[in-house]
């Protein structure tokens, strides 16, 4: 109905589903949340644009359904590869499932009613406003608290990583110029093991200190912690995004070694929102922001 609503009083030209429920291990410990989110909610999104947005047995012009995706749908790769947009979807865990399963229901609009969309799939992003459940802004907040640094498994698990501002780059190019009906596979040519991840942070944290704050600071190795495995976890990541580059004119501009500078000096200098988001009281604080 709250949908309904605002289509009704707005005259919506495009919606891009960036809504999603999409950290794996709380999917692990209750799918249905995600199923609610990614499949149910992308249905009722795409059912309201269905409804507005047809004239007879046609679409108005200049109107686009986007579906944010991820590389996680593709399920794993070994050592060599890449995912291309021809890969089968193969999710192995309720997060990457759900997502699939959103997925294909826009493309089953598309088939079926010629539904105008497109489907973006992207590696890792990172940058600042991150959530602190993900891996790299929780690595930076550990590392700042002195804390245990948890990797799973043997650490060399490999995914790509791409600059949050270079993703939303390329979702305005689809948006504007993408060919109805496509998926657009989007990389950062960045691949990383997690375990190297850890270092970067570490090393980058250190350089940030003073000489008086080395001295107090609890920073080193010894904060890594190797955990168990988490069930179903994907060994590697890595995105052909060669499509997007041919069509559309776009590649990522920001060089990880950058990208990463920046993002820890963001968190450094952002403490307060890490604070407020990992003590659960981030909707008192943006509601004083406000």
């Amino acid at each position: 109905k709250e949908v309904y609503g605002l289509f009704k009083q707005y005259d919506f030209d495009t919606v891009v589903n960036f809504a999603a429920e999409s950290h794996v291990d709380r999917s692990i410990e209750d799918p249905s949340v995600f199923v609610k989110t990614n499949v149910l909610g992308t249905q009722a999104l795409l059912e309201v644009c269905r409804l507005f947005w047809t004239e007879g047995e046609t679409y108005k012009k200049e109107k686009k359904y986007l579906q944010i995706s991820t590389d996680e749908v593709y399920g794993s790769l070994g050592a060599k590869g890449y995912f291309t947009e021809q890969t089968p979807l193969d999710p192995h865990s309720p997060y990457s499932a759900s997502k699939a399963a959103g997925d294909m229901l826009v493309k089953a609009y598309y088939d079926t009613y010629n539904f105008p969309m497109n489907i973006t799939r992207c590696s890792n992003n990172y940058g600042p406003y991150q959530f602190p459940e993900k891996l790299i802004p929780l690595l930076i907040n550990n590392a700042l608290n002195g804390e245990k640094l948890p990797i799973y498994g043997d650490g060399l698990n490999i995914r790509d990583w791409l600059h949050v501002k270079d993703h939303c780059e390329a979702i305005d190019e689809v948006i504007n110029n993408g060919k109805i009906g496509d998926v657009y596979n989007i990389g950062g040519n960045n691949e990383k093991t997690n375990i190297e991840i850890v270092h970067i942070i570490l090393d980058e944290i250190n350089k940030s200190l003073s000489v008086e704050d080395k001295k107090k600071s609890k920073l080193g190795n010894h904060l890594i912690s190797y955990v168990k495995d988490r069930k179903g976890h994907d060994r590697r990541y890595a995105i052909d995004s060669s499509k997007i580059r041919a069509e559309l004119g776009w590649e990522p501009k920001i060089r990880f070694s950058e990208g990463i500078k920046d993002t820890i000096k963001w968190y450094i200098e952002n403490g307060e929102w890490l604070r407020v988001t990992t003590s659960g009281e981030y909707k008192e604080y943006y509601r004083e922001e406000k």
